[in-house]
């Protein structure tokens, strides 16, 4: 039975420049995609955030521009700045129509991310 989702995803970034983080961006949502079998009709919707000391653009825009997700509902926010967290931290949470259960869903924590939640990182 068809279902909605949640996937989570997280990346780190060196500078807080527009293109590196268009690019990490687009690598994490893609590699969501692929290791859920996922396509743009499968998102109903995507919430993207980014630390504090991230502001050179929105990332929904390499949702846009690169994956061509033109009618899905994206949202971006501001983390909450906790003393001590990961930096430069760009994190997404992908409502998905899918069939797959929740232990079945492949969350996708990239470069230093992979810190975030340790428990869910699959190679």
């Amino acid at each position: 039975m068809m279902m909605v989702r949640g996937v989570r995803g997280a990346i780190t970034v060196n500078h807080n420049e527009k293109n590196e983080m268009l690019e990490a961006t687009s690598e994490m949502l893609q590699e969501i995609m692929k290791r859920n079998q996922l396509d743009a009709d499968d998102i109903a919707s995507a919430i993207i955030t980014v630390t504090d000391d991230l502001d050179a653009v929105f990332p929904a825009q390499a949702a846009r521009d690169t994956l061509k997700w033109e009618h899905v509902p994206l949202m971006c926010a501001k983390e909450i700045s906790i003393p001590g967290s990961l930096q430069k931290c760009i994190r997404v949470m992908l409502h998905v129509n899918t069939t797959k259960s929740p232990q079945e869903i492949q969350h996708v924590f990239l470069r230093d991310a992979v810190r975030l939640r340790p428990d869910l990182v699959k190679e």
